[in-house]
């Protein structure tokens, strides 16, 4: 497991972005949500995700960019294909990941949840490092945040199906949970 002090992973590099605000009054994470993004689209390795993240994006950088323009967007972490573990806000606060989303009947995902990013496509297949980073990340937000628990664990997919399709059929879900099972975390 990883060690965790005021919602701040201690082994994730840390590049704090300004897309955050608190949580509402009371309200402590209880939802997982697992996304892909790579920007420029289907580019791995570039800065553009933390430079999009913490509002230093050349919009005027690659043409997809102008779809995206002024897009104030953050989420708490960011998995790298090389496994490098990247977090930009706390935990214990709320990262603008979800969008309109809905868990379980209840809308607002960004106010209870906490969204990790993969980088990825839905459609390529993730790697083992992606894997084992996020199923240590996984044990121990589960541990720390005892509200969450592994069926309170989804795609962005889930929360959102009428707009977004990621993690996508590329994320085996199968070898995920087996690997938090592994983990000891059953609850």
């Amino acid at each position: 497991m990883y060690g965790i002090a005021d919602g701040w992973i201690q082994e994730a590099r840390r590049v704090p972005s300004p897309h955050f605000g608190p949580r509402p009054k009371g309200v402590q994470p209880d939802l997982l949500v697992i996304h892909n993004i790579s920007l420029p689209p289907v580019e791995y390795g570039t800065s553009c995700v933390e430079d999009l993240f913490t509002n230093f994006l050349n919009w005027d950088a690659h043409p997809y960019f102008t779809e995206i323009r002024g897009l104030e967007v953050s989420s708490h972490f960011l998995i790298r294909r090389d496994g490098d573990l990247v977090q930009f806000v706390s935990c214990d606060e709320r990262a603008w990941h979800a969008g309109e989303s809905c868990f379980a009947g209840r809308s607002n995902c960004n106010d209870y949840s906490i969204g990790v990013e993969l980088e990825g496509t839905d459609d390529e297949a993730y790697t083992d490092s992606q894997y084992e980073v996020l199923q240590i990340l996984t044990t121990t937000l589960l541990t720390h945040y005892g509200d969450i628990n592994p069926q309170r664990i989804a795609g962005h997919s889930d929360i959102a199906p009428a707009r977004k399709t990621d993690p996508g059929p590329a994320f085996d879900w199968s070898r995920f949970r087996q690997g938090i099972a592994l983990n000891g975390v059953d609850k």
